[in-house]
């Protein structure tokens, strides 16, 4: 041991050692000075330390053998150790930045130029009310103060899609003003007692934590569109945002002179703005919107948002899809339009309702370009031409307006995950992986993008992972596409007893809200039972199943969906002429030249039925075309087929010994 310890010091290891640490600690304040200057993101500074660990070892290497005097030749096995470090320290750099890649995009574009000056985010407004039930007006006024300053075209203002992660008062700002790229802050909070009204602000400059503007409102209900316009003018004039005529008319207009009306769209509004599009949420947004509506039939900027939630309830599912729910949003968003015909919520509400109802992409492009001018800093524009250009098969324009949305919005999770959706139907599925992470950063834990991603891995054929990622969750009815994914693991790895148990609980008491879906859920309930072998249970299932969604059909001739899952419950009972009828059907309601994105779906389902009741050919002929193209499943619309999901799935079993099937079960290279 003293001979190890004389030679360290004969080498002068520990010098080498203090040296290199102390050049290190110098290095690294200096770029944490520039970093802070400039904005840029906080894996800048973890890529610099790993640098410099790596180098801390080559140094080492370097001193053992040149430490000792008069040692100056590189022998052969110095090469080779030096080789070794720095090749496993660039193997550890470049795995951390694939991973890092994608989380963290926005950060990286965020490096490369200052943050603009003019750039604001406006955190959540803090409810101080006594009554806990008031955060929806605390939430309404941040949303409405943000909505003003968005209409500027001078700003760069980040969407509250992005902010509303974050707390009202955190500590961390000129961490999170980083993250979203923008120069100031705008935190707040609201107090309201009866028709009084308390609201407090204070606009920061991330940079320093310096505190720019404050001011405290006290108004009467009736009057707090004054205090809305006066917030947004004040932030305007402290950023020297140039102001046109027109936008300073919008950020000082009066949206409805009927307090009742306000309090319910902000009602409204407040489900729109939660992260779970689901049932409950669709439905309670629509209640109170329709209340603001009936209260003031001149409010333009609720019929707008009761367009929108109608439409895009009608397009995902969150609301049942029938002919009057999609005359509702035509309604809504034409009379929108006509109140206020250069309202950009109602622009845009007309071109939502050609994209999700009608189909129409062409009419819909038209309308959100038209809307851009008057929401100049909204990712709902480029996001919306995103899902347009994507359903054209345009993948590449959809890909650069989804880039476009998320430089705006940065850390809204919807986004995100409809980006990963993107990947997911081109059967890119590592690069939608990576998507979902980003989405789990934001919302780490979440249900429905855990499910996603296992979904991801199950079309990718490793089920080991997708069932660690399945097995802690339990999905309740409203996370419909999550508990399939469930459904979905137990039947490609034919251990169906176990979620048999588990649907038939959450089918003892279907909630009338999920419509068509308590059908859809049935046949799933019969399709685990019949891989389980009580074949008797499975067709009363499938009985009640067919009972169910046809109920639901004739109020929803064009729902794929559901003539999807009716054609496959008439399969499962043995009703080969209605379930191949249907199947049809589907294919004519959504031809993929109308929509490349999820007209794959109809065609799947025919296949799946031909598998099933001998017309083979028509079945090989149907997968051939599915696997050729890409968009979504016949079974969850956010996984496409593969040739990993042929091969796993009991609903190809007759069709496992036809050279043609074998030959499509084959991975194509990449």
């Amino acid at each position: 041991m003293n001979e190890f310890l004389q030679r360290l010091k004969e080498r002068k290891l520990v010098q080498w050692t203090l040296a290199y640490v102390a050049a290190a600690f110098a290095l690294l304040q200096g770029i944490d000075i520039v970093a802070q200057r400039f904005g840029w993101p906080e894996q800048t500074m973890r890529f610099v330390i790993i640098a410099l660990s790596v180098g801390l070892f080559v140094a080492l290497v370097l001193a053992w053998y040149h430490g000792e005097r008069g040692a100056q030749r590189v022998s052969g096995t110095e090469l080779l150790i030096l080789a070794l470090l720095l090749a496993m320290g660039g193997g550890l750099l470049w795995r951390f930045a694939g991973a890092s890649h994608e989380r963290n995009v926005t950060s990286a574009v965020s490096a490369l130029a200052p943050i603009p000056e003019k750039s604001i985010a406006v955190l959540p407004f803090e409810n101080l009310s006594d009554e806990k039930s008031n955060a929806y007006f605390a939430d309404g006024i941040q949303d409405e103060i943000l909505t003003r300053l968005a209409k500027v075209a001078d700003l760069k203002v980040i969407s509250r899609t992005s902010t509303q992660h974050y707390k009202s008062t955190p500590e961390n700002l000129p961490e999170i003003a980083r993250q979203l790229g923008v120069a100031h802050i705008l935190e707040g909070s609201v107090q309201r007692s009866g028709d009084a009204v308390r609201v407090n602000v204070q606009l920061i400059k991330a940079a320093n934590d310096s505190h720019l503007w404050a001011d405290t409102f006290d108004r009467k209900l009736i009057d707090i569109f004054s205090v809305e316009s006066e917030v947004a003018k004040a932030i305007a004039d402290q950023l020297r945002a140039r102001l046109t005529g027109q936008e300073e008319q919008v950020i000082t207009a009066k949206p409805t002179d009927n307090p009742e009306a306000y309090d319910a769209y902000l009602r409204g509004l407040a489900y729109t703005l939660k992260a779970s599009n689901n049932p409950a949420n669709a439905i309670a947004a629509q209640k109170y919107l329709r209340e603001a509506v009936r209260l003031d039939p001149k409010f333009a900027l609720a019929w707008a948002l009761l367009s929108n939630v109608d439409a895009r309830g009608y397009l995902v599912g969150s609301l049942q899809p029938t002919v009057a729910l999609r005359e509702e949003a035509r309604q809504a968003a034409e009379t929108a339009f006509t109140l206020q015909p250069n309202l950009g919520e109602a622009v845009l509400a007309k071109g939502y309702y050609h994209y999700a109802c009608l189909k129409d992409y062409d009419a819909a492009l038209h309308y959100f370009e038209q809307a851009r001018p008057f929401l100049p800093n909204s990712s709902q524009i480029p996001e919306a031409l995103a899902y347009v250009t994507r359903r054209q098969g345009e993948w590449g324009r959809s890909e650069s307006y989804f880039n476009e949305a998320e430089r705006l919005d940065p850390h809204n999770v919807w986004l995100l995950t409809n980006h990963a959706f993107s990947y997911s139907a081109l059967r890119r599925f590592p690069e939608a992986l990576r998507k979902f992470d980003q989405v789990l950063n934001i919302i780490p834990d979440d249900v429905d993008t855990l499910a996603y991603k296992a979904a991801m891995l199950q079309a990718e054929g490793d089920l080991p992972r997708a069932a660690a990622l399945l097995a802690p969750l339990r999905p309740n009815a409203d996370h419909t596409s999550a508990l399939e994914t469930q459904v979905y693991q137990a039947i490609l790895e034919r251990r169906p007893a176990q979620i048999i148990s588990r649907l038939k609980e959450i089918l003892a008491k279907p909630d009338p809200a999920l419509g068509y879906h308590n059908g859809g859920l049935r046949f799933w309930l019969g399709w685990v039972q019949h891989i389980a072998g009580d074949h008797a249970a499975a067709q009363e299932s499938w009985r009640q199943a067919r009972s169910e969604l046809e109920s639901f059909l004739k109020e929803q001739p064009e729902n794929y969906d559901l003539i999807g899952d009716l054609a496959l419950t008439d399969m499962g009972l043995g009703d080969k002429e209605a379930a191949l009828a249907l199947s049809e059907r589907g294919i004519a309601v959504l031809p993929i030249e109308r929509d490349v994105v999820t007209g794959a779906a109809p065609i799947e389902t025919l296949a799946r039925v031909a598998a099933q009741t001998g017309e083979h050919d028509r079945a090989i002929a149907a997968l051939q075309q599915v696997l050729s193209i890409p968009g979504t499943g016949a079974l969850d619309k956010y996984m496409p087929l593969t040739p990993a999901l042929l091969r796993l799935d009991p609903m190809f079993d007759p069709l496992r010994n036809d050279p043609r099937f074998q030959k499509l079960c084959e991975e194509k290279p990449k």
